[in-house]
Formats: structure tokens, C-alpha cells, sequence
């Protein structure tokens, strides 16, 4: 009989650990739907946020690329100068801003008006692209992303003689 309260006793606790790891599987199973449902839901808001996201940044950009059609792609420069004018600074920051957004590179193009010796306008062209390369590179453009190419005289868009003339071949064109 004692052999027999034994070997009930031993049933009884084998039963009861049985018991306790089925109740412990449902809770597990349970709980593994709650998080389920949670993680649904969760992922469900971060794909809504990311959407939220990925719309205010291409609304960003197309301010940024709307502000550097108003400013426009030229700089102006007055005679024998390459010093940037305070108003150019604007359209530069345009520029600046919507190339701190991507991995584009520029090409500066510097021009000059007919005057002076062919030499000459060659080097003030290149002045021209440099000051305008400068002023990039030290508001936060890396300098490997930014070519400057003079033209010098040889490409005008005005031709003729006069200020008016002159002054809209004295420029940089960003492009």
C-alpha cells in the first residue's frame, strides 16, 4: 500500500505539471495572438507614418525646386568684377538648399562681355564660376560635386554693342 501512495503521489504531481504546462501553452497562445494583433497594428501605424513622411518630404522638395526656378540659374556680376552681389546670395541659397537634398552635381559656367582681350575674359569667366563655387562650397557643398568651365567672351546671349548688352553677358550660369 505505502508503494501504492507513492506511486499515486508521483501521478498526482505528473498530472498536475502536465496540467500546469497545457494552461501555460493556452496563456502562451493567447498572448501570442494579443502581440500578433499588436504588431499589426503598430506596423500598421509606422507604414501610415512613413507614408506621412515620404509626402511632407516630396512637398519639401518641390518647395525647394519651385524657390531655384524663381531665383532663376544665372548670377550676375558687374564690369571687371567677380564679386558676388548681395542679391545673388539669394538665388545661391536657393540652389544650395535644394542641393543639400541630393547627390547632384553642377557644372558653373562664366561668361564675360565682348571687352577686353580674349585672355583676359577667359580668367575673369573663371573667376566668375570660382566665386560662385566658393560661395557653395563654404555654405555646405562638397567641392568634388562642383564643376567650373569659363567661356570667357564666346558665348553671349546679347550680341552687341551697349550696358544693356554687355550687362547679360556678364554671368554665371548654373546647371
Amino acid at each position: 500500500m505505502k508503494h501504492l501512495s507513492v506511486a499515486a503521489k508521483a501521478l498526482s504531481v505528473i498530472f498536475a505539471v502536465v496540467w500546469m504546462v497545457g494552461c501555460a501553452s493556452q496563456d502562451v497562445t493567447q498572448t501570442d495572438g494579443a502581440t500578433d494583433a499588436d504588431q499589426d497594428r503598430r506596423a500598421a501605424e509606422q507604414r501610415e507614418a512613413d507614408e506621412r513622411r515620404a509626402a511632407e518630404e516630396r512637398k519639401a522638395q518641390k518647395a525647394l525646386e519651385d524657390a531655384v526656378a524663381a531665383a532663376g540659374n544665372t548670377v550676375w556680376f558687374d564690369f571687371d568684377k567677380s564679386t558676388l552681389k548681395p542679391k545673388t546670395r539669394n538665388i545661391l541659397d536657393a540652389h544650395i538648399a535644394l542641393l543639400k537634398t541630393n547627390r547632384d552635381s553642377i557644372r558653373l559656367e562664366g561668361h564675360a562681355d565682348e571687352r577686353g582681350t580674349r585672355e583676359y575674359n577667359m580668367a575673369l569667366g573663371e573667376r566668375r564660376a570660382k566665386a560662385v563655387a566658393d560661395y557653395m562650397s563654404v555654405n555646405g557643398i562638397s567641392s568634388y560635386r562642383i564643376e567650373t568651365v569659363s567661356y570667357g567672351e564666346e558665348r553671349p546671349v546679347a550680341r552687341g554693342s551697349g550696358e544693356s548688352n554687355w550687362s547679360q553677358n556678364r554671368r554665371v550660369e548654373i546647371k
